[in-house]
């Protein structure tokens, strides 16, 4: 059976950048919103940027706790987005914007992410991210023994990824995508070209392997 892990390249700044995750092959980009982000672009950045992006990469734009106005400016924005809740929206807050979306999901020792995933019926997927201070990711890796096998939805592994880990990630969790951001940057908010390349390549590198796999 044919395996592909989709990648999502996140905290997108620059034209260059959005051209060398296309080039790449990734299937989707994320801008973050949050105003506390080192990698935070404003609605009509991101506006502009997600016009550079051909059919079927998918512009994803990153909230923490956004006031309903901000989210209907950037689904007026850009039409096609996938909108990713990272703080602490309720499952009302995230059905409010009437879009298709992603739950991030703080993973840490005591988190029951199967009661997490019931509240959330209606998300495209999941994003799991290390527990951190603060919101959105910390680029730490968590703990990836404490994802249950049993996940309904969809799951985007995420946290502290980069090329040298991401194979090990992928035969371990099997997850839908995998979500990287401070793991193919030369500084915050600017990507490495080469780095994007790297992780891509190494993410193909292990559904050739899963797929080799005699089952």
């Amino acid at each position: 059976m044919s395996v592909r892990t989709r990648i999502k390249i996140c905290g997108l700044t620059r034209e260059a950048d959005v051209d060398a995750v296309v080039a790449a092959g990734a299937d989707a980009i994320g801008f973050v919103l949050y105003e506390r982000s080192p990698r935070h672009v404003s609605v009509e950045r991101a506006a502009e940027l997600a016009q550079r992006l051909p059919p079927f990469v998918t512009p994803v734009v990153l909230c923490v706790n956004a006031a309903p106005s901000l989210i209907e400016r950037a689904s007026a924005a850009i039409p096609n987005l996938l909108l990713q809740f990272h703080g602490d929206e309720t499952p009302a807050d995230c059905a409010a914007a009437g879009r298709p979306f992603l739950r991030a999901a703080r993973m840490a020792g005591d988190f029951d992410l199967l009661d997490f995933a019931a509240q959330y019926p209606h998300a495209q997927g999941l994003l799991l991210d290390a527990h951190v201070d603060g919101y959105g990711g910390g680029g730490k890796v968590f703990d990836w023994s404490l994802i249950p096998r049993n996940v309904r939805s969809p799951v985007v592994l995420s946290g502290g990824l980069h090329a040298g880990n991401v194979i090990e990630g992928i035969l371990r969790v099997r997850p839908w995508a995998v979500d990287v951001s401070s793991g193919v940057e030369s500084a915050k908010g600017i990507k490495d070209a080469w780095a994007i390349r790297r992780f891509c390549d190494a993410v193909r590198e292990a559904d050739a392997r899963i797929a080799s796999t005699p089952t």
